[in-house]
C-alpha cells in the first residue's frame, strides 16, 4: 500500500477514528469505526505487489489485488503471472534486475515482459514499454489524486510542502508525484528502504487520553474543564511512566469542537497556558481561528459546542544534530548509464547511474538519473537534480529553469 500523511510544523496530522474490518480494503466508510487516536493517513492499494489488469471498459487498473511476497510480482520468478507495479518499474528501467536487493535476489526481466505483454499490451494493442508506462502512470496518478484530496480535506496547498519518501518503492515513484503535484523539493533520508523500522525504534513513548464532554460554550464551566483535563493528564502520564521511561513527560491538549448542528468536529489545539486556565472566550477564539484556517471563514450567529477533550503525554523525541551546510556543490561523475523511460518526456532516455554509498555530501547528479542502494532506488526525473546533503539525505529539487517553465 501507499500511505500519505501531512506533516506541518514537524507534527503529523492525527485523527480520532480508525476503521477496522473494511468490506473494501481501501474504501473509507466500509468498515467499523473505532474511536482511537491515530496518525491521519490516506491509504490506497499502490504497493510494489499491486497487480495490474484491464477492466471491462478497456482501461488499465492497478490494485487493490496484490501478489504479496509469495508468489510476488512476475519478475520474482516464483510463479506469478500477472504484472505488478514492480514489474512495470523493471520494464521501465527503474530497477536493475541483476542488482535488486544488493544482488541477493536477481529478477527475471523475461518474466516481466511476458506478464505485461499477455495481461496489458496484447488486450489493448500496445507496445510493451507503453503498457508498462500505462501501469506506472495509473498508479502514480492514483497516489497523486489521493494526496490532492487529502490536502483539500485539510485545507492545505501541497505546492509549499517538501515531500519525504521512504519505503522500498517510494523513492522510485516520488519524483513523478512531485511533477504531478507541483512540489519542488523531495527528501530521501538515509535508510529510506527500511524507514518504518527506523522510525519505530526512534519514536518517543506517548499516550493520548480522551473524554467525551458535550458542552455548549454558553454553558461553559471552567471548573469542570480543569477537572477533566487534570484527570486526563494523570491518566496519560501514568501509562507513559508504565513504559519504564524516566524521561520528562510533556503534554499536548486538544479540544474537539463544532458549530451546533454540525455532524463532525474539528481539532482545536490549546497552548499550555490556555489548557491551564480554560475559558469560554478563549475556546471560541481558538475555534474560530482554526475553523477559518480550514475553511476560509467562520459562521456568524451559530453557537459553538465542545464535544470532547484529549490530552497526550509524550517523552521528548530524540534530538537530531544540526545538519549544517554541505560542502560546495560539485557535479558527480556517473558510474554508468542505462536506458530509462522518462514519463514527462514520453520516451526512453539515457539516465546517469550512481551508487549512493559512492556519493559524498555536496555531490550533485542532474536528472534523468538513478541513485541506487541495497533497499531502494531514487529516481531523479528530468528537470530535477539530486544533491547529497550533509547528513547523507538526498535532496531531489526542481531545477530553476524547470520551475519557471512549470509556473
Amino acid at each position: 500500500t501507499a500511505k500519505i500523511c501531512l506533516i506541518r510544523d514537524h507534527d503529523p496530522k492525527t485523527a480520532r477514528v480508525f476503521e477496522v474490518a473494511r468490506s473494501y480494503r481501501f474504501k473509507k466508510g466500509s468498515g467499523i469505526p473505532i474511536s482511537i487516536p491515530v496518525i491521519d493517513m490516506v491509504e490506497i492499494g499502490a504497493g510494489g505487489g499491486s497487480l495490474a489488469h484491464v477492466d471491462s471498459m478497456r482501461q488499465i487498473r492497478v490494485g487493490p489485488e496484490s501478489a504479496g511476497s509469495d508468489p510476488g510480482p512476475a519478475c520474482y520468478g516464483r510463479g506469478g503471472t500477472a504484472p505488478a507495479v514492480t514489474d512495470a518499474d523493471v520494464a521501465l528501467g527503474r530497477i536493475e534486475p541483476e542488482s535488486f536487493a544488493g544482488g541477493s535476489m536477481p529478477l527475471s526481466a523475461g518474466a516481466t515482459e511476458q506478464a505485461i505483454r499477455r495481461t496489458i499490451a496484447e488486450p489493448l494493442g500496445l507496445e510493451g514499454m507503453t503498457a508498462a508506462f500505462g501501469i506506472a502512470e495509473v498508479v502514480d496518478e492514483n497516489m497523486a489524486n489521493a494526496a490532492r484530496v487529502h490536502a483539500v480535506e485539510n485545507g492545505e496547498d501541497l505546492a509549499g510542502y517538501t515531500m519525504i519518501a521512504f519505503g522500498g518503492a517510494a523513492p522510485l515513484h516520488a519524483g513523478r508525484l512531485c511533477q504531478k503535484l507541483g512540489i519542488d523539493r523531495l527528501l530521501v533520508p538515509p535508510g529510506a528502504g527500511v524507514g518504518s523500522a527506523i522510525g519505530f525504534l526512534r519514536a518517543p513513548f506517548s499516550f493520548e487520553a480522551t473524554r467525551s464532554v458535550l458542552m455548549r460554550l454558553s454553558d461553559f464551566s471552567a471548573t469542570a474543564a480543569r477537572e477533566v483535563l487534570d484527570e486526563l493528564r494523570e491518566e496519560a502520564a501514568a501509562f507513559v511512566r508504565s513504559c519504564g521511561t524516566r524521561a520528562e513527560i510533556g503534554f499536548e491538549t486538544r479540544a474537539y469542537m463544532r458549530y451546533v448542528g454540525q455532524g463532525w468536529e474539528i481539532p482545536v489545539d490549546f497552548a499550555p497556558e490556555d489548557a491551564a486556565d480554560p475559558s469560554a472566550d478563549r475556546c471560541l477564539a481558538l475555534f474560530e481561528e482554526t475553523y477559518s484556517t480550514l475553511f476560509g471563514r467562520v459562521v456568524d450567529g451559530v453557537e459553538v459546542e465542545l464535544t470532547s477533550w484529549a490530552v497526550k503525554a509524550e517523552t521528548p523525541a530524540p534530538l537530531s544534530e544540526p545538519m549544517g551546510d554541505p560542502p560546495s556543490v560539485t557535479d558527480a561523475a556517473p558510474a554508468a548509464r542505462r536506458p530509462v523511460f522518462e514519463p514527462a518526456l514520453g520516451e526512453t532516455v539515457e539516465a546517469a547511474m550512481a551508487e549512493r554509498d559512492a556519493l559524498a555530501p555536496g555531490h550533485r547528479l542532474a536528472g534523468p538519473a538513478l541513485v541506487t542502494e541495497r533497499e531502494t532506488t531514487v529516481v531523479v526525473p528530468a528537470g530535477f537534480a539530486a544533491t547529497v546533503l550533509a547528513d547523507g539525505s538526498i535532496e531531489v529539487a526542481r531545477a530553476a529553469e524547470a520551475r519557471e517553465a512549470a509556473e
